[in-house]
């Protein structure tokens, strides 16, 4: 059923990256410079699923997890100082600290598939890795208690739902394998992003529109190497409209 959407797709990776970051402006313009205009917000809701999708997609094909993992989190802790001496102290976290948060839970899954898949390791083995992964979606949860978090626990794992089937350099059983389908990690995001709509409600309920749009995905990444661009662009596009909305 993949191969049906990857022969009909039209957008590769980086086609809903723009797609996502153009949503995201969007939001961002609604938010600050027409609140009462909830259309914008609610094509916002397209971005966060997508952009979900796409990291979830960068941790299956990166050839160096740490770099991966720093670079995120680089940026979200500059970030958060910014927030923090520009916005009278505010803690509340970026979406790039949760998405920081997901790029560690979609390794620690990798971590447990592997190990639970690999006949030549022992029950101890395959034990700690499973304790990793729970440990790991733990940590993600007590945060969320402490910490004020962009778009919370279920958003962190949104990236890991689309995760859930990808077993690329897995040594998995034939039948797992098969598993490794389009369809089927859609299918796994959209229960992440009813789970994230229940918990927040409102307009987040449209964020399922972005569906369609995965379904057009081809599963490749494209030509052009914009990966750096989309981790600039969103404190960029924040600085700009901040700055326009200070000159008015």
């Amino acid at each position: 059923m993949g191969a049906f959407f990857k022969k009909f797709g039209e957008l590769n990776g980086n086609g809903l990256k723009f797609l996502a970051a153009a949503f995201m402006l969007v939001d961002h313009i609604g938010y600050m410079f027409f609140p009462q205009v909830q259309i914008l917000r609610i094509i916002g809701r397209l971005s966060f699923p997508l952009f979900a999708f796409a990291l979830s997609e960068g941790c299956r094909y990166t050839k160096n997890k740490l770099r991966h993992f720093l670079l995120i989190f680089g940026l979200a802790a500059l970030c958060q100082i910014v927030y923090y001496f520009f916005d009278n102290g505010n803690l509340y976290m970026s979406v790039l600290v949760t998405f920081s948060l997901s790029v560690l839970t979609i390794y620690a899954l990798q971590f447990c598939k592997q190990s639970l898949c690999d006949e030549r390791a022992d029950g101890l083995d395959k034990g700690l890795a499973v304790t990793l992964f729970a440990a790991t979606i733990l940590c993600d949860y007590a945060l969320c208690q402490v910490f004020v978090i962009d778009y919370g626990f279920w958003g962190i794992m949104l990236p890991v739902f689309a995760s859930l089937f990808d077993f690329r350099g897995i040594p998995a059983p034939k039948l797992l394998k098969k598993l490794d389908d389009l369809l089927l990690r859609v299918g796994a995001l959209a229960v992440g992003i009813i789970l994230l709509a229940l918990s927040f409600g409102g307009i987040e309920y449209y964020a399922v529109f972005a569906l369609p749009i995965l379904a057009l995905y081809n599963g490749e990444k494209g030509k052009w190497n914009t990966k750096y661009f989309f981790y600039i662009f969103y404190p960029a596009h924040l600085v700009i409209l901040q700055g326009i909305l200070m000159l008015l």
